[in-house]
This record gives C-alpha cells, sequence and structure tokens, in this order.
C-alpha cells in the first residue's frame, strides 16, 4: 500500500500551470475529486469542454505498463460501446507524461493523465431502486466479458500477485489486524478470513477466469435518468484497481458495495445476482463461494481503510466512507450465516423487480 508521501497534493496553480503546459488548455474553473491514492480534477475549460485530470501516486508511477494497460482496457470497452473514459494526449502526443513536481515532500515523479469527462451522477447520489442494481449487475458482467477479449502483449502485469485489493489475495491482510485490536469486529474479519484459507483458496480452480475492474463501486458508476422511473449506466471510472482475477470476484464486489447506502442491503444481492446472470450465469463453485467473497471484500475495505487513516489523516473522511456502514453489513451477513443469506439472494434472482 502507498506510503502518506507517494499521495500527489498539487495546488490549484500547480494544476493549471501543469494543463497548460502538457495539454495547451487554460481550465477556468478546477475542481478537486475524490481518491485513495492519486490526486483528480475535474476541470472545465469551457462551457462544452470539460476533461479530469489524473495524477497518479510516486509507487504506481514507478510502473508505466500497469497504467498504459489500464488506459488501454478504457479505450477497449469505450470502442466496444460500453461507457468508459478515454485518454487524450498530451500536445507531444504522449497519452501519459511524467512529470518532476514538488508537492510538499521534495521533488517527485508523478505520471500524469488527462481523460474525457462522463456526464452523470454517482449511484451513491441516487436513489437505489432494484432496476438499478440490476443493470449495475448486467454492466459488471458485460464489462468483465468485453475486458476478457482484450489483446496486449502485457497482459501478464495484470497477475499484481502482491495487490492488496486483488479477492485473490485476501491472506495479505493479516499483517493489518492489530489495527483492529478492540474493535467487536475484529473476531469477524479473523474468522472471515480463515475460511477464506479453508474454503475459498483450495477452490480457485474452479471459478472462470477474466480480467477484473476491480472496484465497481457506488462511487465509480455514472449514472442518467432513463425516463421517470429508471435510470441508465453513463459512465464507468477507476480503473485504478484493474487485474487478473475471476468472474465470480467482480459480482461480489459489486453486491458488496451496492449495499453500503442501501436501505434494505440483505436484498441487493438479488438484484445484482439476476443482472449479472442475465450475461454470465454463474457455476455450481462460484455460486457456492459467492456469500464468503462478499464478506471478504467488507473486510479488505474496511482493514484496508483502517490502515491508510493512519497514513493520511487529513482524507480521513473519504476513507471510511465504506467503513460507516460496512462494520454493520458485514456483522449481520455474519450474523445471518451463508444459508439463509444464500437463500435470499438465489431463490429470489428469479423474480428480481429490476429483471427485464
Amino acid at each position: 500500500m502507498a506510503l502518506a508521501e507517494s499521495k500527489p497534493n498539487l495546488s490549484h496553480l500547480q494544476v493549471s500551470e501543469l494543463v497548460k503546459r502538457l495539454f495547451g488548455l487554460t481550465p477556468s474553473q478546477i475542481h478537486p475529486l475524490p481518491s485513495y491514492d492519486d490526486q483528480n480534477f475535474h476541470l472545465v475549460v469551457s462551457e462544452d469542454d470539460e476533461y479530469v485530470l489524473k495524477v497518479m501516486n510516486t509507487e504506481d508511477s514507478q510502473n508505466p505498463t500497469l497504467l498504459e494497460l489500464q488506459t488501454h482496457a478504457m479505450t477497449f470497452l469505450h470502442e466496444r460501446g460500453l461507457p468508459a473514459q478515454t485518454v487524450l494526449p498530451a500536445t507531444s502526443g504522449q497519452v501519459m507524461s511524467l512529470v518532476d513536481i514538488d508537492c510538499g515532500f521534495g521533488r517527485q515523479k508523478y505520471l500524469v493523465r488527462l481523460l474525457t469527462y462522463l456526464p452523470g451522477t454517482t449511484i451513491a447520489k441516487v436513489p437505489c431502486s432494484p432496476q438499478i442494481l440490476y443493470e449495475a449487475g448486467k454492466m459488471a458482467a458485460k464489462m468483465d466479458a468485453v475486458l476478457q477479449e482484450m489483446e496486449h502483449p502485457q497482459l501478464h502485469v495484470l497477475q499484481r500477485e502482491k495487490f492488496i485489493w486483488s479477492l485473490s489475495n485476501i491472506p495479505l491482510l493479516e499483517p493489518y489486524l492489530h489495527l483492529m485490536d478492540g474493535d467487536p469486529v475484529q473476531p469477524v474479519v479473523k474468522s472471515v478470513i480463515q475460511q477464506y484459507k479453508t474454503c475459498i483458496q483450495p477452490k480457485l480452480g474452479s471459478f472462470r477466469k477474466c480480467i477484473n475492474h476491480g472496484d465497481f463501486n457506488d462511487h465509480n458508476i455514472l449514472v442518467q435518468p432513463d425516463d421517470s422511473t429508471s435510470y441508465k449506466i453513463s459512465g464507468i471510472l477507476d480503473f485504478g484497481d484493474m487485474s487478473s482475477g475471476y468472474y465470480v470476484f467482480e459480482l461480489a464486489i459489486t453486491i458488496m458495495y451496492m449495499m453500503i447506502e442501501n436501505p434494505t442491503p440483505l436484498d441487493v444481492g438479488r438484484d445484482v445476482l439476476a443482472g449479472w446472470e442475465s450475461v454470465i450465469p454463474l457455476n455450481e463453485a462460484e455460486r457456492d463461494a459467492l456469500y464468503l467473497l462478499v464478506l471478504c471484500r467488507f473486510c479488505q475495505s474496511l482493514v484496508v481503510a483502517r490502515h491508510t487513516v493512519v497514513q493520511q489523516p487529513e482524507n480521513k473522511d473519504y476513507l471510511m466512507i465504506t467503513t460507516k456502514t460496512g462494520i454493520r453489513h458485514l456483522c449481520r451477513l455474519w450474523e445471518l450465516g451463508k444459508e439463509a443469506v444464500e437463500r435470499r439472494w438465489f431463490q429470489n434472482a428469479a423474480q428480481c423487480p429490476g429483471k427485464e
């Protein structure tokens, strides 16, 4: 995980000068956007010209191949009709620029990209109906199915064997569990990790492989009204957690994040699952693992957030967004148990109100 000093901290003046130098643009408005490890800005150049500037942390900036793959994936999805951002080249023709800037930690190098600005509102800010949950599940499956067709000479870089956000790497959470000492949820997190080792790791070979977006959450999905009663997905954001994985991982991640702000969180799995299975029906091993994988993603979010707050206390409000309700949801799912939750998700998915 990135150290505190690795996150960029550009001033608006530095952003303005950077954008003019690299892209020949003079923004009239610069609005910061929330981010975990990087720094993002919404730039308004004119009424019809808006962009997103992404300044990567110094750690990821040392891995340009990974960022190139993320950029390639976004373009690949966009060309196939999915609402992903595309990257705009600098005046030099480069799609990524390595810049040397002092953000308060001495001069460091940061990779910079300028992306198209997509219209819409995050799912987190709209009433989360069964219809939009169904659409989220369907889009997640379509996205992974398209990404699996992607070719690139450096695809092996997406293995990311020590990436703590990959659901393949749940045991990597263990060195950080001391940050939860005294917290009543700590024993639940420990038990989930142990069950992962016992019930998931030995069966990974039964899951179908794919490339995961890895962070299909309620702040990374944009929606627009489709009519008076429904929404359509208008944007897929943030490919920073993309990695090689399995289809069921993406589904678990989507269910977990869609639960966060939902007033009836236990029904979320039903609606997201119905949308997902309209594109990619699960096999038996994937269905059996889904409940525990959702718990694992809650654990990842809670543990990594605790660690990152220690590193970035000034960013606490954003970093702890999931924690506010995540602990409650994790404990509730754990108390209900696998059989009861699966019955609620799987037996009702066929009658999902959002299903077409």
